[in-house]
């Protein structure tokens, strides 16, 4: 047997639905080399796998367990306080391959990090370079501050005084009159950023990209707005939510198609937003007709989520720390402005009657959002924006919903993307095993539908060895004698090469 079929079988087996606990934990053995590392990060795995990788002696197995995103983080719970910091890190850090559905950690678990005194028996990490990791990764929900600002343990309470502008004006006293000293000292630190007259006097120099920071979020001073004006530094001005009323309505003016871009669906905007639907830029005149429909902060986010994207945005969608109503949402959802219908398309919570509308919108931004956002999007919109978008076919097909049957229609299509996912049906007659495009061949290779006697010949071929051996019809029993001829040639070769 060549190395290189050895290699495709063990990848194969590693990603076979149907493998059993039993001939997965095979994989966990040295001798399955890259496979069983591959298969610990990049698949759903049984309880009875999860269990053995936990606590697995090989470090690796569990540093690649830790970047899994298919395993329900409840489970992987005790990697937060392995004895080994690398493995920990890689947990904190979250998947190599960032989802568009960013899963946040249960708050257990970020406890857990949080509040650790060490970094790991190893001591090759910090606590504090995990925790780096852990802000980093987007796996901390965006609620967290203002859910762990009453929480009993300290250092909760100080991970949520660092988030000053999140909290309510109420958890902020408390945190300034909390009983423990590290948690008030956190919050006299942070409380700066609402004192214009503080920030005056703390503001780094101008032009640095410390000030950029401050002057797009803190609360700042008539004399720091002036400043701003006077080096014509108004794009942070136009971005801060503390920007006062004077200053907008000269923004609203500003010569920068951009500045005016970026104030138009302010809901502070005023009297500016009427002379902004006039403005010579249409894309200008367009953004100042939706302000109307925003009244808050929260519903301004959720069009900037929109707004500011193509049909082709792939970027992560997280849940907010707060939502608007439904009502507004179903307005959206029924406004003119087809913006107004892609923010309510992106709506998980939409109800059904809404979403079997938005499903057969004309404008068609309004159609991938709901088949990218929406749990409910039918399966046929689901398949005509995988075969019509490229871009979201990574995310499309993490989808429940997403059809695998009634694809043969679209064995013949151009794209090799297309035909693999058809290919795959089971439905098809006769899989495409020869087709010229790897992915294709591997994912004809792997459908059930094909004869046992078709699948030994596959898995002999290099072309097709990997879909053969990740084909959910091949019996267990074969799949342990695939394993026996991997594992055993592994260790005869490992022991050859030790002789030498």
């Amino acid at each position: 047997m060549s190395e290189t079929l050895r290699e495709l079988w063990l990848r194969g087996l590693a990603f076979n639905d149907a493998a059993p606990a039993d001939v997965l934990v095979r994989l966990l053995e040295e001798a399955a080399g890259e496979a069983g590392l591959l298969m610990c990060e990049g698949r759903d795995l049984p309880d009875a796998v999860v269990d053995e990788a936990l606590h697995y002696p090989v470090e690796r197995i569990r540093r690649a367990l830790a970047h899994n995103l298919h395993v329900d983080p409840a489970r992987l719970a005790p990697l937060a306080s392995d004895p080994s910091g690398l493995v920990r890190a890689n947990f904190a850090r979250g998947s190599r391959h960032q989802p568009r559905w960013v899963r946040p950690l249960p708050y257990d678990i970020l406890a857990t990090f949080l509040t650790a005194r060490e970094g790991g028996e190893d001591g090759r990490l910090s606590e504090q370079d995990i925790i780096g990791e852990l802000w980093c990764s987007r796996q901390i929900p965006l609620s967290f501050a203002q859910d762990m600002a009453g929480h009993d343990h300290p250092a909760l309470r100080t991970s949520a005084a660092y988030q000053w502008q999140s909290l309510s004006a109420a958890q902020r006293d408390a945190l300034l009159d909390d009983p423990d000293p590290g948690v008030r000292k956190a919050a006299r630190e942070s409380s700066w950023v609402l004192d214009p007259e503080a920030v005056e006097a703390r503001l780094p120099p101008i032009g640095s990209r410390h000030a950029v920071s401050v002057l797009c979020s803190y609360a700042l001073s008539p004399a720091v707005v002036e400043l701003c004006f006077a080096h014509d530094l108004v794009n942070p001005l136009a971005r801060n939510r503390h920007t006062p009323a004077d200053a907008l309505a000269r923004l609203a003016r500003h010569p920068d198609t951009e500045i005016r871009r970026l104030i138009a669906t302010r809901p502070d905007l005023g009297p500016a937003a009427a002379e902004l639907r006039q403005d010579p830029d249409a894309d200008v005149r367009m953004r100042a007709r939706l302000q109307p429909s925003i009244r808050t902060w929260v519903e301004f986010d959720a069009v900037q989520r929109v707004v500011d994207h193509g049909r082709d945005c792939t970027c992560p969608i997280t849940k907010p720390a707060t939502e608007p109503s439904p009502d507004w949402f179903a307005a959206c959802a029924a406004s003119g402005e087809p913006v107004l219908r892609r923010v309510a398309a992106s709506r998980p919570g939409l109800p059904a009657d809404l979403v079997e509308a938005l499903a057969q919108d004309e404008d068609e931004g309004v159609r991938i959002r709901l088949a990218c956002h929406h749990p409910l999007a039918p399966p046929h919109l689901l398949l005509d924006v995988f075969v019509t978008r490229p871009a979201h076919r990574p995310h499309l097909l993490t989808l429940s919903a997403f059809p695998r049957t009634g694809l043969t229609h679209l064995i013949g299509h151009p794209d090799p993307e297309v035909r693999a996912l058809a290919a795959a049906d089971p439905d098809l007659r006769r899989p495409p095993v020869d087709d010229p495009d790897e992915s294709v061949r591997r994912a004809a290779a792997a459908n059930p539908s094909l004869a046992p006697e078709t699948l030994e010949t596959l898995l002999t071929d290099l072309r097709t060895a990997e879909g053969a051996a990740a084909n959910p019809s091949l019996p267990a029993d074969r799949m342990h004698a695939l394993l026996d001829h991997c594992l055993n040639g592994a260790a005869t070769a490992q022991a050859a090469a030790g002789r030498r």
